[in-house]
């Protein structure tokens, strides 16, 4: 346990900070599990619906520093090739 009072304070920071990058991430990966079982059921025009959703979600955990501006672009172009996929075999 800290001793000092600003260790004290750092140590209620860090746990608020957890505490809310755990839920943001977690949302992320319920979107993204979200669009991938639309994608499986073949419900496309949804999961388009719902990528822009996702690429706010993912800029705004980059841009708060919870996920790194890299990581973020990555997911995006990943979920857009696997919707790119689905259309071009024609799934549809």
């Amino acid at each position: 346990m800290p001793q000092t009072k600003t260790a004290l304070k750092a140590l209620r920071k860090s746990r608020k900070k957890r505490i809310r990058n755990s839920k943001v991430k977690s949302e992320l990966k319920k979107i993204i599990k979200k669009f991938k079982k639309l994608l499986e059921k073949k419900e496309v025009e949804e999961a388009k619906g719902l990528l822009p959703f996702i690429y706010k979600k993912l800029d705004m955990a980059s841009s708060k520093g919870i996920i790194h501006k890299n990581t973020a672009s990555r997911k995006k172009s990943r979920l857009s090739n696997l919707l790119k996929k689905f259309i071009a075999s024609g799934t549809v």
